[in-house]
């Protein structure tokens, strides 16, 4: 057997973290079986963290203070490794674009804005700097960077799968010029139709449906229970929490049953694209016959 590859502790915080949470484990005499035992995690969660790939949650970082007591180590640690994963996003976005990455599925529901990982960078920077109105040229094109960074999930070998449910509003309002509109309803078309993602759009003449307070991403995983974010302006919020959690995913099964089919949602945008193209938007955009789009 090769002798085992230590992770270099100085290559960031999380692999700091991880290469103390490998000594502590082993000095204490624990397998990451035992170690595991109790929690909602995994052993390749725990591995991963060890190796520095992954963030340690908090449920997690108390469980192992217990389990080997260490006083509160890790969990003041929580803190340290989530910012140095920051990069361009906000604070309390940095865990869910680290989450993304090892996600089995994602789910989302876009009610006002277009989705961070759909999003091209003309759409991304007007958004940005919408919402950061007083942002130097340097920092909204770091915000910009990071997001289109994101999308890079798609291209692995196994990307996650990816559902994305949006108001028919959001394909209807001109946040860009007429030309950048079009080219970013056909890169959304091209994502869905090359990743065989699962889009769908909630008609603007519904008039009431589950979620309507906002945006909901819902992300499982192989490894660990399954987690949704929520986002406000400038706040955000994951929760882990089982029973929220399956309230959540329930409501998203119920708004898929509120929603237009994907072959109906996908003609929809194309549709859309090509009157941004033909400088001819509809007002209100006209759906094709459901009846042909059924799947």
């Amino acid at each position: 057997m090769p002798p085992r590859k230590d992770p270099d502790a100085s290559a960031s915080v999380p692999a700091f973290y991880g290469a103390e949470l490998r000594f502590k484990r082993e000095a204490a005499g624990l397998t990451l079986e035992r170690l595991a035992e109790g929690s909602y995690r995994g052993v390749p969660f725990l591995s991963q963290i060890e190796r520095g790939e992954r963030r340690m949650p908090f449920d997690l970082a108390q469980h192992v203070d217990a389990k080997l007591q260490t006083d509160g180590f890790f969990q003041r640690r929580c803190e340290d490794a989530r910012k140095a994963r920051q990069g361009g996003h906000a604070e309390y976005f940095a865990d869910v674009a680290e989450m993304e990455r090892y996600a089995e599925s994602i789910e989302e529901w876009a009610p006002m804005i277009v989705p961070g990982l759909l999003q091209t960078p003309a759409y991304a920077r007007t958004i940005v700097r919408a919402a950061l109105p007083r942002a130097l040229g340097d920092e909204v094109e770091k915000k910009v960077n990071a997001r289109m960074e994101r999308a890079e999930l798609f291209e692995r070998e196994q990307p996650p799968e990816y559902w994305v449910i949006m108001d028919e509003s959001v394909i209807r309002r001109r946040a860009l010029p007429l030309e950048q509109m079009a080219e970013l309803l056909e890169h959304i078309a091209e994502v869905v139709k090359t990743t065989g993602s699962i889009l769908q759009i909630v008609p603007e003449t519904t008039a009431a449906h589950p979620l309507m307070m906002g945006m909901a991403k819902v992300m499982t995983f192989p490894d660990s229970p399954p987690v949704v974010y929520t986002e406000g302006l400038h706040s955000g919020q994951l929760i882990d929490y089982p029973a929220l959690v399956k309230q959540y995913r329930g409501s998203y099964d119920l708004l898929r049953a509120a929603a237009l089919p994907p072959g109906a949602s996908l003609a929809m945008i194309e549709d859309a694209a090509e009157d941004y193209r033909n400088g001819k938007p509809r007002h209100r955009l006209e759906r094709r016959d459901l009846a042909e789009e059924q799947l």
